[in-house]
């Protein structure tokens, strides 16, 4: 591995940068696996016979791309693409636990309101009606992955002081969970607050998801807005031939 990371400038290129590509290149090449742990900014440095500082610089230039992240306490990692079905409707807290991974919440909101009238109309109910809204941030083994927006008639969810993590279990327990719906997904960047609650740069590139849930009967129960990281994202659609 050695050979791999040694830095040179010899293009007028900076260190770090320089060590930023060959780490990268090494990944992309299979010499680190997704999900292991990057050897530690002392070994890097002498490795690649260059300051702590400059490791350091590289490392975060890698984390800012989303080529690395950092666990508290536990060290830097290679970051796993997270391939998602496009066509199913599943909950973040179920597809983190199907990875082996662990499911977070950051709560921002959680309160009953009125609906505006997009959210009336999407959800074919007065705008006189009582719904939750529900504002969070979606982590997998403590890295921040999506910021999701949702509004749900009130009679779908238990008192708002006992919802946990999974808002789908919730809506279990009501008998409102969803089970079709409609999803659009399109490319973006992202703003200053969503880049400082991802931890990614501003103008980060970001997919935002729209999600118009059903019960079996045909009762709009969820619309949600999210924003997802389009470092660590790719939503995948099985193709079948038409005729």
């Amino acid at each position: 591995m050695r050979e791999k990371l040694v830095a040179r400038s010899l293009d007028g290129t900076p260190l770090y940068l320089q060590l930023a590509r060959n780490l990268r290149d090494h990944i992309e090449n299979g010499g680190i696996t997704p999900g292991s742990a990057l050897p530690s900014e002392r070994d890097l440095s002498e490795m690649a016979g260059i300051s702590r500082v400059t490791v350091r610089k590289a490392i975060g230039e890698l984390i800012d791309e989303g080529v690395l992240f950092r666990k508290q306490g536990s060290g830097t990692f290679v970051a796993r693409r997270i391939e998602a079905p496009a066509s199913a409707l599943s909950s973040f807290t179920h597809d983190a636990i199907s990875r082996g991974e662990d499911p977070g919440v950051i709560w921002m909101m959680k309160s009953y309101a009125q609906p505006t009238e997009e959210e009336a109309a999407a959800l074919a109910i007065p705008q006189s009606s009582r719904v939750a809204r529900l504002g969070r941030v979606r982590l997998s083994g403590g890295e921040p992955l999506a910021i999701e927006h949702a509004v749900v008639p009130a009679d779908c969810l238990p008192d708002l002081s006992a919802l946990g993590d999974s808002l789908y279990e919730a809506m279990d327990r009501t008998g409102c969970r969803p089970t079709s719906g409609t999803q659009r997904v399109r490319a973006s960047l992202a703003t200053p607050t969503e880049a400082g609650l991802l931890s990614v740069r501003q103008n980060s590139e970001v997919l935002r998801i729209e999600r118009l849930a059903r019960m079996p009967g045909g009762r709009a129960v969820e619309f949600t807005r999210s924003v997802y990281r389009g470092d660590r994202y790719d939503f995948v659609t099985d193709l079948r031939e038409i005729g």
